[in-house]
């Protein structure tokens, strides 16, 4: 924004600093510059004031106004006159070049928001966590689209608090998310839950047993996702519930990545059950304490949604307790 002051010309330097006294910010010229820029390119384009008012349907008077303000915003000449014809001045030239290439990307942009929220072939930013990529979510979307096939995704594969700031920021319309979050600023509703399992090496010695109470575990070394994950304060709590701490040895972003660990005889790790079976590893059950995650959807609360959103929101909502494979 603060560029605009650089292509004020030294004659009308005094003219300038005035107007920019009078608002004490820079940014105020812009503010007051927008609504006048397709006018000005209008003017600039036909080189004729009465044309460019017919050819744009606003009063000529309005028109006028509206240059006449803008160069004494700009504090210089845009345009020389005689009569109704107007020409470009170099100063003018240069301001128009910018002008199109604003105004061009402001149509852009308009069609783009439009496009993405046309309920037929709008767009969705849906986030979710890496356990979920390889199954889960291309499901739900394959059966979102058998009754709407032509809205578009942009995925995104992230750890829950990462997913949540996305919300915030407006990059994201709705996540798939564990824990489910309980924030102010954020409407969250639980869907599912998914059971975990103590996965251990194949030569283990627990590796024989079906199941185990997570206590017989206690001594045993773990890898885990990095603190912030929602999966690795899960693991903290439940050991916690079980009596101990868990000794850490390893820490990583990704659950099959732990579960590579795991097959290498590097610790044992508390984790969802795989999309695919891996080798190497034995996946027992948990019985005590009851360990388990719950998965949920979640929006930035007051976000007004789209129609694409709001018919995914509702497919997702639709999903409760059927979400994951039991």
């Amino acid at each position: 924004m603060h560029g605009l002051a650089i292509i004020v010309p030294v004659v009308h330097q005094q003219r300038s600093q005035e107007w920019l006294s009078q608002t004490g910010d820079v940014e105020d010229i812009v503010t007051s510059l927008v609504p006048r820029l397709a006018y000005f390119a209008g003017v600039a384009r036909t080189e004729h004031v009465t044309r460019a008012a017919r050819e744009m349907r606003v009063p000529q008077s309005t028109l006028s106004r509206a240059v006449a303000r803008l160069e004494e915003d700009l504090g210089v000449d845009l345009f020389a006159r005689r009569g109704r014809t107007v020409s470009l001045t170099p100063a003018g030239r240069t301001f128009l070049a910018s002008v199109e290439r604003a105004l061009a990307d402001l149509e852009r942009a308009a069609e783009e928001v439009r496009a993405d929220a046309d309920p037929a072939v709008g767009k969705v930013a849906f986030g979710f966590l890496h356990t979920m990529g390889a199954e889960t979510v291309p499901g739900l979307i394959q059966a979102f689209r058998a009754d709407h096939p032509r809205i578009r995704f942009s995925l995104v594969q992230n750890y829950g608090e990462a997913m949540l700031e996305g919300l915030r920021r407006g990059e994201l319309d709705l996540c798939l998310t564990s824990p489910v979050p309980d924030a102010p600023d954020l409407v969250a509703r639980r869907l599912d839950e998914q059971k975990l399992r103590l996965v251990v090496p194949a030569d283990h010695r627990l590796a024989p047993r079906r199941r185990i109470r997570l206590s017989e575990a206690a001594e045993e070394t773990f890898v885990t996702l990095e603190t912030g994950y929602g999966l690795r304060r899960i693991t903290d709590d439940l050991c916690a519930q079980a009596g101990f701490r868990p000794r850490v040895a390893f820490e990583g972003e990704e659950a099959e990545t732990l579960r590579g660990l795991v097959a290498a005889g590097l610790g044992v790790a508390l984790l969802p059950p795989p999309a695919f079976p891996r080798p190497g590893v034995a996946e027992l059950a948990v019985t005590a304490p009851r360990a388990v995650r719950e998965i949920g959807v979640a929006w930035l609360d007051g976000h007004p949604d789209t129609p694409p959103v709001a018919a995914f929101k509702k497919f997702l909502l639709s999903r409760r307790g059927r979400l994951l494979p039991h």
